[in-house]
């Protein structure tokens, strides 16, 4: 069994722990800035009496293998480069780093420590991925698809209020495109390749952070367009188009239902591609990979390799994004 430590408290950080059950990882202590809350956190999570750590503290711990970091996207970087520097796996949640400069740095030092180093993303681990990937060539020539990522935020009354919620405040670099446009961007990259041209624009709340947005991505071939907002809940799904069927996806975060519709496929339900499985085990898909990747055992769906590579072609184009659509960091 690793032992893993989780960095944070936040409710991912609990998802994730029930995520790991099973999976070769030992879940051995929490660290976090209050010790109190680190505490509550064990003990809701049924781990009561788990050490919890400060950073330094975990850092100087070499009976800790792993850690699993999910803290505001500022201190990713410092946290995961300490980490990383110690000898110790990390996972850490999306985005991993802020930019892509960052992102590179700690991805060499990764290497030069010999650990993994991994940006959580829950879709690239799941079957449901392999069987998109299986199922494109038949929707013959792709010719646009649409993405969408809204989600209407637990914290949007907060910020009615005049409150500035952790994921709406820039100054932690958050908002709409950093928590939701990145899932959007992910599949558009590994299904698509590089776009030769991209647009992007973003509304701004009154905390600075953007609350909605949109990027255009143009092919030679094709123009694959990304939504996403924290101030709205789609009902609808996202979609690839092509000139003999269309693919939809229920959930672009998790990829859950997904079907195909084409000359062998119709009717008003299409084909149903994967199994829908539930956002715990979904989790528990990445986990897996993780845990795999320390021990040598490849996920059989992605390399570590390619996995690497392609988080680090979305952290460009996501800082393109950014660029593009005056995003403050």
């Amino acid at each position: 069994m690793i032992s893993l430590a989780t960095v944070g408290t936040s409710w991912i950080t609990g998802e994730f722990v029930r995520a790991a059950e099973g999976t070769g990882l030992r879940w051995a202590a929490v660290c976090s800035r209050d010790p109190v809350r680190g505490a509550a956190f064990a003990q809701e999570h049924g781990a009561p009496g788990l050490p919890v750590l400060s950073l330094d503290e975990l850092v100087r711990d070499e009976s800790i293998e792993a850690c699993y970091v999910a803290t505001p996207n500022r201190f990713h970087f410092a946290q995961c480069a300490a980490l990383l520097e110690a000898g110790k796996h990390v996972l850490c949640e999306k985005p991993a780093t802020v930019t892509p400069e960052e992102l590179e740095a700690l991805q060499t030092l990764a290497e030069r420590r010999g650990v993994v180093f991994l940006e959580a993303i829950m879709y690239l681990h799941t079957p449901a991925r392999r069987a998109v990937l299986e199922a494109l060539p038949s929707l013959g020539t792709v010719t646009s698809a649409h993405l969408d990522f809204s989600q209407l935020s637990s914290r949007w009354p907060r910020l009615l209020a005049g409150e500035t919620p952790n994921i709406f405040n820039p100054a932690l670099r958050t908002g709409a495109w950093m928590d939701l446009g990145i899932y959007c961007l992910y599949p558009a990259l590994d299904f698509f390749g590089e776009p030769d041209d991209v647009l992007a624009a973003a509304h701004f709340l009154p905390t600075g952070a953007d609350g909605w947005g949109t990027a255009l991505l143009r092919y030679p071939d094709k123009l694959v367009t990304l939504t996403f907002s924290k101030a709205g809940q789609s009902q609808g799904v996202s979609q690839i188009l092509g000139d003999q069927g269309t693919l939809t996806i229920a959930s672009i975060s998790q990829f859950q239902g997904i079907r195909r519709f084409g000359h062998d496929c119709s009717g008003d339900a299409g084909c149903f591609l994967a199994e829908t499985l539930s956002k715990t085990e979904v989790m528990r898909c990445e986990a897996k990979a993780f845990c795999g990747y320390i021990t040598r055992q490849p996920d059989p769906l992605v390399s570590y390799g390619s996995a690497s590579r392609l988080a680090l072609r979305v952290s460009r184009r996501m800082a393109e994004v950014r660029a593009l659509a005056g995003l403050p960091f």
